[in-house]
């Protein structure tokens, strides 16, 4: 097995280097203990550095579900609330992006704008548009355990597009299949088994009140199977981009630009009314800010760059520990109620997720050692192959 997006670790190699420089060239200030625990500091910060940033954007997520939810039941538009979050992501990224990534930005071009301004129509346009709008009618727990569809599809287009490889010889690959499939049944189980329900918390710090008038689950299921469909698609999408524009800060900016455009353009030809622009400075407002700067802008460059490093599978996979956490969320500091259904399939949700990851780390493994095969000498091949001959 091999995993197509991984990379050299240049945390590993220069933590590698620092101890290597000290065997050569001992320090005598500097510890040996104190060499190896920086090394290994190294090593563990590259190893799982994109672990804990796809974790910290589910925390960043998890957030934002309840504070979406009282802006649009303060009658804030969802289409406006993401044309406004998107621009405003834009323009907080463009002055990082334009310094920071100038010599490694590629030119752009017209089939390059093109691949872009689609993969912004399924990121953002349909899907943010179709998410936010299918959370005025259901609660952000439902859409929480829908998200997590994502992973299970964004997988399997990953395996048609032979943009994933999964060998069911090895135990690793059977194990990247299993785990994929246990954890959409922990995320079914989350969102058709409720069980029954625990007692929920009376002295909730926060209390949101859900308008009943706006209460109409098909169709915001419907919403949210289409925006679903739609994000796993660009999770792939965004792995081909990134390939022919790796410049991740620069993409960002243009996925947020397109996709506010694409959002603006279909407010003005479905709502006429000036009203739904208006914004009130109140919670509505820091919603859009918080929504635009930290999600649209921050949590989206890091999915990219993990993307890049780990490819679409890896990132889609830790979706459902949104769902968790918006769980545990609502029902301590909300007051809503917790059900064992809930509970259940979240502990097979995490099942899953430890299963994949554990089959992910197979391709790492065979992906470096491919690398060390590869970056041998002539001489030393032949020395190798020598060598298992005789073994």
């Amino acid at each position: 097995m091999q995993d197509k997006y991984q990379g050299t670790n240049p945390c590993f190699i220069n933590t590698t280097a620092h101890a290597l420089e000290y065997i050569q060239k001992p320090n005598r200030s500097t510890s040996p203990l104190k060499v190896m625990e920086q090394a290994c500091a190294g090593v563990i910060c590259g190893r799982f550095k994109p672990h804990l940033l796809v974790v910290l954007v589910q925390i960043g997520y998890s957030i934002l579900y309840f504070m979406t939810q009282v802006s649009f039941n303060h009658g804030l538009n969802p289409h406006a609330y993401v044309t406004y979050r998107c621009i405003i992501g834009s323009l907080a990224l463009f002055p990082f992006a334009y310094i920071i990534e100038r010599k490694v930005r590629p030119r752009m071009t017209l089939a390059l704008f093109a691949e872009i301004f689609v993969l912004s129509l399924f990121g953002i346009g349909l899907s943010l548009n179709l998410y936010f709008a299918s959370l005025t009618y259901t609660s952000p727990t439902f859409i929480a355990s829908m998200l997590n569809t994502v992973g299970s599809l964004t997988f399997i287009l990953a395996i048609i597009l032979r943009l994933e490889v999964v060998d069911l010889r090895h135990l690793r690959g059977m194990a990247k299949v299993i785990g994929t499939l246990v954890s959409l049944a922990g995320t079914m189980t989350m969102s058709l088994y409720k069980g029954p329900d625990m007692r929920s918390v009376n002295s909730a710090p926060i209390h949101i009140a859900k308008s009943i008038v706006h209460e109409n689950w098909m169709k915001g299921s419907i919403y949210a199977v289409v925006s679903c469909m739609s994000w796993s698609i660009s999770y792939i999408l965004q792995a081909i981009v990134l390939k022919k524009y790796p410049a991740q800060m620069s993409l960002s900016v243009w996925m947020n630009f397109l996709g506010g455009t694409q959002s603006a353009v279909f407010i003005i030809t479905t709502q006429r009314k000036l009203s739904v622009w208006s914004i009130p400075y109140n919670t509505d407002f820091w919603t859009i800010i918080y929504a635009g700067i930290i999600c649209s802008g921050l949590l989206v460059w890091t999915q990219l760059w993990c993307t890049k490093q780990k490819g679409p599978v890896f990132v889609t996979m830790f979706n459902p520990l949104s769902a968790i956490m918006v769980a545990v969320l609502a029902y301590f500091i909300v007051g809503q109620r917790l059900h064992t259904g809930s509970l259940i399939g979240g502990a097979l949700v995490i099942m899953g997720l430890y299963l994949l990851l554990w089959g992910k780390e197979g391709d790492q493994a065979a992906h470096i050692k491919g690398q060390e095969k590869s970056s041998m000498t002539e001489d030393e091949k032949k020395q190798s192959n020598l060598e298992n001959a005789l073994d």
